[in-house]
């Protein structure tokens, strides 16, 4: 460790550490599990929050070839990356901005029947056949050609002349629920929408449609949640690796009477004399105020070496107090570190406690910790 390192960490009040060896461990868990269709990766919103620039060049090394992002924007950085890689940009093709595609070699996923027809045109014109993806709607009623787009589209042989078709994809909607009726009904509609359009390879499975099985595999798979470590599905254990951990640093710890409340708005009230340690660390920082616990409402505990405190009141923006009576003082003291995303505390669980999924725990976990990138 440099000296530079050293005072960084020294002075941090939160530290939030990738395993990129884990995530490199789930990506190609899930390439074995898709047999023999490719497995993209999906590096939107930073990598879920983890870092783009370093889990996309940890994934490139690993063998990832194809990746999935949801701007023009995040395409852009990645391509400045990842020169060879091949980057579908999930949001389409914004009105007149077809040019950048083929200035930084990206392929559309054409949403529409109007962005299907300005890809074409666009390509005609410059006398290239760029690639694109179609998203059709199988059922979400979110992006993707209706089925009346595709009926309308699908016998125009000109316009399939214009462009090459590289990819036919849509998306599970239901996918983390195992026995879902539309899963399957989604697949059957996703069938017989593509068999109208030309041949091309197809992808239907998120992180959670590969667990469904091969029958959803198809071509190409494009994991997400599952190469961070997060659970894909509602039920059952978690088959991948936690890639995230994050801790918070004690600024003080301070013993209170019976009686009096905790935080913002007193809406705790401590029943018995009690030890807190206050913690650098709120939302801010990625930890919800909705983890926030009252007098009729208990919540999530984090841990300190190995032993559980729970939140007291409210969190705020950069602060939670915890309950540390019964830890010993030469643990719980100041300037030490609590645990709040990790071998105790999944973001799973957090999630559950504060009411909302693992995605979004990952996606704002905010930028004051001091990040730290290690190799399994």
């Amino acid at each position: 460790m440099t000296r530079a390192s050293r005072d960084d960490e020294a002075s941090a009040s939160a530290i939030l550490t990738i395993d990129l060896g884990a995530l490199v461990a789930n990506w190609l868990r899930l390439r074995e599990m898709s047999q023999r269709a490719e497995c993209a990766a999906v590096v939107k919103a930073d990598a879920y929050g983890l870092g783009m620039e370093q889990a996309a060049s940890a994934l490139s090394r690993a063998g990832c070839k194809t990746f999935f992002v949801a701007t023009i924007a995040e395409a852009g950085s990645l391509r400045a990356l990842l020169p060879d890689a091949t980057i579908y940009v999930l949001g389409g093709l914004l009105t007149n901005t077809a040019p950048l595609f083929q200035v930084h070699n990206l392929r559309p996923v054409l949403n529409s029947e109007a962005e299907v027809k300005e890809w074409a045109e666009y390509c005609a014109a410059s006398g290239q056949p760029l690639p694109a993806a179609i998203h059709i709607d199988s059922g979400m009623n979110r992006l993707g050609l209706s089925a009346l787009e595709v009926d309308a589209i699908a016998p125009v042989a000109s316009l399939w002349k214009m462009f090459e078709l590289s990819l036919i994809m849509s998306h599970l909607a239901c996918s983390d629920e195992v026995g879902h009726p539309k899963n399957e009904r989604q697949r059957k509609i996703f069938d017989a929408l593509r068999a109208k359009l030309p041949s091309a390879p197809a992808s239907l499975a998120n992180s959670a449609g590969i667990l469904l099985g091969r029958q959803h595999h198809y071509d190409m798979v494009r994991p997400g949640i599952a190469i961070y470590g997060g659970r894909p599905q509602q039920t059952g254990d978690n088959p991948f690796q936690p890639a995230v951990t994050l801790f918070g640093r004690i600024l003080q710890v301070r013993d209170v009477v019976s009686g009096e409340t905790i935080g913002y708005g007193a809406t705790r009230t401590l029943k018995s004399p009690t030890r807190i340690a206050v913690v650098a660390v709120g939302y801010a920082d990625g930890i919800f105020r909705a983890l926030s616990t009252r007098d009729d409402k208990e919540g999530l505990s984090v841990f300190i070496g190995g032993h559980a405190a729970p939140i007291l009141g409210r969190v705020s923006m950069d602060l939670i107090t915890v309950d540390v009576t019964t830890i010993p003082g030469d643990i719980a003291r100041r300037g030490e570190w609590v645990e709040l995303i990790g071998p105790n505390v999944s973001a799973q669980a957090m999630a559950h406690h504060a009411g909302t999924i693992d995605y979004e725990i990952l996606t704002n976990l905010g930028t004051r910790a001091l990040r730290r990138y290690i190799d399994g």
